[in-house]
């Protein structure tokens, strides 16, 4: 359900992108190997080519504590690629005349701030100005608790608006929670319910559905955060995000998904064109995806301990898919190396370094550091061997040592470089750098 892995996939190049006729298997094989063996990632990913899978990988465990590897058949859960679903079975609705896009909202929530000038598609691409439920300071404190409509309307009700409608997009999983509850109301039957009839049960796929509690013996995935070792996250209620990112799923399952969708299987051509018609960087439950010169469209999501993306590239017939639910890299990293021997361009096999820092070394670098650059202030600590960030307002993160005073941060593309003798620290990220000194 977060925006946090909105990185998407973007090279710079003139080159021309030819998609390779095949492609050395055995060294993606190897790429993930390599993350695996450095606790780097856990998941699976597959590619389709003409409706056909070919590549399929899984990689770690799907539960740590008993010692169950992840397989093909390992389910996550996919956070707001659920949109794609909800975008869909709204636009199902519109193909059946229940639903009008231009129709305001005030006829299913009279209560919601500026109600009569929000319309259905203003929810479905981000424009309604609804705050964005899950960016509350205190929304991780009841997310794993169940949530009638009636009090998640109200929760969304009190956040208010951020802007006026149509006047700009900004992400928002409020929108799409009360999608699901205007697709309950107008069929009569539950989201869950709705997502098998329109689309798992028409295009055959076999592990999508909402859920529910994590239930292992269903090959049901744990998820995990990186902290010097795995620790399980906790579980986000299905009530919670509903249409905006409860849905379980696997990487074959999303590129059969992927090519139904864009094969029009599921939707008449002009809906599947409105879904993507882009406007200031969003679609109808779509984000543009480019690969080089290929435009792909998908979507990218995250809740819990989970992360995962989805494109399908029309051009060339290819459709993609990552589902994790443990990563300590940069997902978008991955997703490169693996369209890369797809299409036959260059890509590494990633080294890490083996450089060991003992307590006593991390303890210069513990510390409330600040710039005069930016307002948020970066927290250091130490546990154990494991050096500790933490940014004003954001979650604590592992930095894993490269050499004597250099750290890095591979899942959000980050270096840390510490001075200290002169109490300072320099943050390397997206090819600019912030200078921090220790209060």
């Amino acid at each position: 359900m977060t925006k946090a892995f909105l990185t998407l996939l973007v090279i710079g190049t003139l080159s021309q992108l030819a998609l390779a006729q095949s492609f050395d298997k055995a060294k993606l094989d190897s790429y993930f190997d390599a993350l695996e063996k450095n606790n780097k990632f856990m998941g699976s990913v597959a590619v389709s080519k003409n409706g056909e899978t070919i590549y399929s990988k899984s990689v770690g465990f799907s539960d740590i504590e008993n010692n169950i590897k992840a397989t093909e058949n390992s389910k996550y859960r996919i956070g707001s690629i659920s949109k794609s679903f909800t975008a869909v079975l709204i636009l199902k609705a519109v193909e059946e005349k229940k639903i009008d896009l231009n129709q305001t909202i005030d006829k299913w929530f009279p209560t919601i701030n500026n109600a009569k000038k929000i319309t259905v598609e203003h929810l479905l691409n981000h424009r309604s100005g609804i705050h964005n439920f899950t960016d509350d300071k205190d929304y991780l404190s009841w997310h794993t608790n169940p949530k009638t409509e009636e009090e998640m309307i109200e929760i969304i009700t009190k956040a208010g608006s951020d802007f006026d409608p149509d006047s700009k997009a900004a992400y928002s999983n409020s929108n799409y929670v009360l999608l699901s509850y205007i697709l309950e109301r107008t069929f009569g039957k539950s989201y869950a319910d709705l997502l098998q009839q329109y689309i798992v049960k028409p295009i055959g796929l076999t592990n999508t559905y909402v859920f529910s509690k994590i239930n292992t013996e269903k090959n049901e995935c744990k998820s995990y955060a990186y902290t010097g070792s795995w620790e399980i996250k906790s579980e986000t209620d299905a009530s919670v995000p509903l249409g905006a990112g409860a849905i379980i799923s696997t990487p074959n399952d999303l590129t059969k998904f992927a090519d139904a969708l864009f094969d029009g299987k599921l939707l008449k051509t002009e809906s599947l064109e409105k879904m993507k018609t882009i406007k200031e960087g969003y679609g109808l439950g779509l984000f543009r995806i480019p690969f080089y010169q290929s435009i792909g469209y998908g979507h990218t999501g995250g809740i819990d301990g989970f992360s995962s993306v989805y494109s399908h590239f029309a051009g060339d017939k290819i459709s993609y898919a990552l589902t994790s639910n443990a990563t300590n890299y940069n997902n978008n990293d991955i997703s490169i190396a693996v369209l890369s021997a797809v299409y036959g361009k260059p890509y590494d096999i990633p080294v890490f370094s083996a450089y060991e820092a003992t307590p006593e070394d991390l303890d210069k670098y513990v510390g409330v550091y600040a710039s005069a650059h930016i307002p948020l202030k970066i927290t250091i600590t130490k546990d154990g061997n494991a050096l500790i960030a933490q940014a004003t307002g954001q979650p604590a993160f592992p930095l894993e040592a490269t050499e004597k005073d250099k750290f890095k941060f591979d899942r959000a593309g980050a270096r840390f470089e510490f001075n200290p003798t002169e109490k300072t620290m320099i943050l390397f990220q997206g090819g600019g750098q912030i200078k921090f000194t220790k209060e």
